[in-house]
């Protein structure tokens, strides 16, 4: 199967991989290519970004969460258009251990069999630079680096001291990017700011991108892209009948969800129905509800007044409706949230209070089922990752939850899944499998009987 594809990496966290992946992207749509970006690891946020400047659906692809055989199929099922670009995570060689190549981007280009161009700092290098990128190359069997991409150069000189020397490794120079302070995007604790809030401007986005995509040898890119070798994957997916009508929190507070999970939703027999905790009154007519992660905490006073919203989610709570919340779902089901000196009442469905820290929580999860919910039977595993800067205080000391944690915040049988009447609420952002899918279309499907 001939799917024309790229990845960008980069040497570390912080080079530039986003910015130059939107400028890749930007610049192959000025040229008429349709693009299908996707992202290394499990992060959303920058999935966001490429979302909004390719207007398709980026997609994840994390060895941890999905396994070698669904990283492919989830590639060839949605390389569906005339370029599949895939934004590396942290440096190439870094992934979930650091003493191995298990889930880093260095993996995902050998399993996708993707060349590899390979974003270099130039800020504080000139000769030496040569020598980091024959690191890079050297490093590892088979690295598919094919060309580099300079970034954050100071003046034609330092340009071209830093060509000259790249020469010896007979690999080609595919851009060439000055330093520029209008060329960053705004960040926040966890990263950038997701690119689906109002606060970003997507006609700047495009800016930036058009300026970086300007300062790229695009049509050498699109090549390396077009050379790729063939995948061998054969995808067939097989659709139940539409039985559920599940509700989608989507909005500025609420739009961490991986697409595979919403996909395996509809696959599995659920129409999805959007709405907004933000400014609905009321979620739709539905026989179930998911509300993903997010940062309730910076909507906290918008999401408080809407006083009918969470009244209502609760009633439903309490009549049984299946209620599935992950992080920010979580936090918004609580009793309230506290953030910077203000306290934000929330839901009240979950007898607990969530406060903002200035400590990360960022690990990959795996957890044992050890109490029956909405998505899992006893015993089932599930695999996830939870990511952010806030804490859960239980008020009740005989809270049921669903899983413990074998991993995650290196604390061993680690407590999570939140179960309250048919609700689970977890910081655990789990991968969906077809277990779950089922258990979850089951609930909603009784439910809708009643």
């Amino acid at each position: 199967m001939k799917i024309p594809r790229i990845v960008i990496a980069g040497t570390k966290s912080g080079v530039g991989k986003t910015s130059i992946t939107l400028g890749i992207i930007f610049g192959m749509i000025k040229k008429g290519y349709s693009v299908q970006p996707f992202k290394v690891g499990p992060d959303y946020i920058d999935p966001s970004y490429l979302s909004a400047i390719s207007n398709t659906n980026a997609r994840n692809l994390d060895m941890w969460l999905m396994g070698k055989t669904d990283v492919l199929k989830s590639f060839v099922r949605n390389s569906s258009s005339n370029i599949s670009v895939i934004e590396g995570v942290m440096g190439f060689y870094d992934g979930a251990y650091g003493s191995s190549n298990f889930a880093n981007t260095y993996q995902i280009s050998n399993i996708l069999n993707a060349p590899v161009i390979l974003i270099l700092d130039a800020s504080k290098t000139a000769r030496s630079i040569a020598a980091t990128a024959f690191g890079y190359k050297k490093f590892q069997q088979h690295s598919n680096i094919v060309g580099f991409i300079l970034n954050k150069l100071h003046s034609k000189k330092h340009e071209s001291m830093c060509k000259q020397a790249l020469r010896c490794l007979n690999l080609p120079v595919l851009g060439s990017i000055y330093k520029d302070e209008n060329l960053v995007i705004n960040s926040r604790y966890l990263g950038l700011v997701p690119a689906t809030e109002k606060s970003i401007s997507i006609s700047n986005i495009k800016k930036i991108s058009n300026k970086i995509s300007d300062s790229l040898n695009m049509a050498k890119i699109i090549d390396v892209a077009y050379n790729s070798k063939n995948l061998s994957m054969k995808n067939k997916d097989k659709k139940d009948k539409k039985k559920v009508k599940i509700a989608i929190a989507l909005d500025q507070a609420f739009n961490f969800y991986y697409y595979d999970n919403l996909d395996l939703l509809k696959k599995s027999g659920a129409v999805l129905q959007y709405f907004s905790p933000m400014h609905d009154d009321t979620p739709p007519d539905c026989d179930g509800i998911y509300i993903g992660g997010g940062f309730p905490e910076v909507f906290g006073n918008i999401l408080e007044q809407n006083t009918q919203m969470k009244n209502c989610i609760k009633k439903m709570a309490e009549d049984e409706t299946p209620i599935y919340a992950e992080c920010g779902g979580l936090m918004y089901l609580s009793n309230s949230i506290s953030n910077k000196n203000k306290v934000y009442p929330m839901t009240r469905l979950l007898d607990c209070e969530i406060h903002m820290t200035n400590k990360l929580k960022l690990n990959y999860t795996k957890g044992i089922i050890n109490a029956s919910s909405i998505l899992s039977n006893k015993n089932m595993k599930a695999k996830g990752h939870e990511f952010h800067y806030s804490k859960v205080d239980y008020v009740r000391n005989d809270s049921k939850f669903a899983y413990k944690l074998s991993l995650g915040d290196g604390i061993k049988n680690k407590q999570d899944g939140l179960i309250c009447y048919k609700t689970l609420a977890s910081y655990m952002h789990i991968y969906f499998n077809k277990k779950h899918m089922k258990n979850l279309i089951r609930e909603c499907t009784q439910h809708m009987k009643k």
